[in-house]
């Protein structure tokens, strides 16, 4: 964990401006909020039909982002610094245009709730607390 989800409606998006979302979002979790980079996840998702709307009228271009921490990892100090920098990521990377309605939103799950490679984060801190 982490695993940022990251949603976009745009017109097409470059191998550039994924890639700059995908590195920039790796770098937010690892300086900001004190994650390991071999654990961070970042899927970019491109939604192309236009059924988003703001404010009730259609949009040719927002985004959304999901972040999935582990509960208690994070200082709410740390977590209003990364909406704040993964606000500037996005509009550095799809413009300006892009609407202040733009929603990042940090998840904290507990660690006995989730899991990779069949383990429990609990169960993982476990192990490693006991040296195995």
């Amino acid at each position: 964990m982490p695993f940022i989800r990251i949603i976009i409606l745009a017109p097409t998006l470059a191998a550039g401006q994924i890639k700059r979302l995908q590195q920039g979002t790796t770098d937010l979790m690892v300086a900001v909020m004190r994650k390991p980079v071999e654990g961070v996840a970042v899927l970019v998702e491109q939604v192309t039909l236009s059924a988003w709307s703001i404010a009730g009228w259609p949009t040719s271009l927002a985004a959304h982002v999901e972040a999935t921490i582990a509960q208690g990892t994070n200082t709410p100090d740390e977590k209003a610094k990364f909406i704040a920098e993964m606000w500037t990521l996005l509009r550095s990377a799809l413009g300006p245009e892009l609407r202040e309605e733009t929603y990042i939103v940090c998840h904290e799950i507990d660690t006995k709730a989730y899991g990779r490679g069949g383990l429990t984060r609990a169960e993982r801190d476990r192990r490693g607390q006991a040296g195995g």
